[in-house]
């Protein structure tokens, strides 16, 4: 196991490298101008802009820039936030855990009501039962993320009151204890669910197809056959043999997710590494931007590497393949 895993971290590493390369790319293509988003709207003097782009090494041509950066990246330097002045490495560690509350919360209730709203659809021999929690899960698959929190905003928080409508934590706070994590999962509670929504809808399409595939299974037949109950077919054999590809996609879609949801965090104002990507880009950023784009794809190399190491424990054919 120790080998397979680093042999997947070195095969990650050409992949980060074009990451890079096409992230800076892409960001010398965008219009704007870095000196002035760094300035602001104040007009800049030819003197003082000369002295920016020797400061930051904005004139350095695009090779020199990404070499430097390589050199970066050994020493653990994602590079400097122009507008935030300070290291991105900082930006990223203080919004991640962030993030990460926000992607734990939603999947601890989605993923959960996905896997029985998909069992429910697959087992049911009530068509009518089939058909409105097949229908409800496509529909709310299509809802888009961002129109759903508002509504969720409208409702619970502007109309109702009971929830607020964006930040992750009151200006001022004094409480302690079991108190500071209610005052945090009032602000979690709106963006959660409209998160937790998407992956409920998702798992539970992707689960009803693979329990109807699993329930077709030879091994199945053998164990009606042998005289076990529908319930224990279900426990011992469907779900297991089902949940491979929910945990397939479960693994990418968190390594995703801890890139930052990032129109949910926009609409809730929510402090993650989705809303630092949003405001680098709109103040152009080009470091965090870069700084951040590797983050994410490292998280989704990270995911995706736990993913195959939990196949192993749940399909004793593939670890004997290994």
């Amino acid at each position: 196991m120790a080998r397979f895993v680093v042999l997947r971290l070195l095969q990650a590493i050409p992949m980060m490298v074009v990451v890079v390369l096409l992230v800076f790319t892409m960001l010398q293509l965008t219009p704007g101008d870095p000196v002035q988003a760094i300035v602001g709207q104040f007009p800049v003097p030819p003197d003082f802009r000369a002295a920016i782009e020797q400061h930051y090494h904005l004139n350095d041509p695009l090779w020199m820039r990404l070499m430097q950066y390589f050199l970066n990246l050994l020493h653990g330097d994602l590079g400097y936030s122009f507008q935030s002045q300070q290291p991105v490495i900082e930006l990223i560690l203080q919004r991640a855990p962030r993030t990460l509350l926000l992607a734990g919360a939603a999947f601890v209730i989605g993923v959960p009501i996905g896997i029985g709203i998909g069992l429910l659809c697959a087992t049911t021999r009530n068509r009518h039962v089939d058909r409105f929690w097949t229908t409800t899960a496509l529909v709310g698959y299509a809802v888009p993320g961002f129109w759903l929190g508002q509504l969720l905003v409208i409702l619970f928080a502007m109309r109702l009151g009971w929830f607020p409508t964006q930040g992750m934590a009151p200006l001022i706070s004094r409480a302690h204890g079991a108190g500071w994590l209610l005052e945090r999962v009032r602000y979690l509670a709106l963006p959660a669910i409209t998160y937790a929504v998407y992956e409920a809808t998702r798992v539970a399409r992707l689960m009803r197809a693979s329990v109807a595939d699993t329930l077709g299974q030879g091994f199945i037949v053998t164990a009606r056959a042998k005289g076990l109950s529908r319930a224990k077919i279900i426990r011992r054999h469907v779900l297991r043999n089902s949940s491979l590809p929910v945990v397939t996609v479960m693994g990418y879609a968190f390594g995703v997710a801890m890139g930052g949801a990032v129109l949910i965090e926009t609409v809730f104002s929510w402090p993650g590494i989705g809303l630092l990507l949003i405001e680098a880009i709109r103040v152009r950023d080009n470091q965090t931007v870069v700084g951040v784009v590797l983050f994410i794809s490292l998280a989704v190399i990270l995911m995706n590497l736990l993913v195959d190491m939990l196949y192993g424990l749940l399909d004793p054919r593939i670890r004997a393949a290994r």
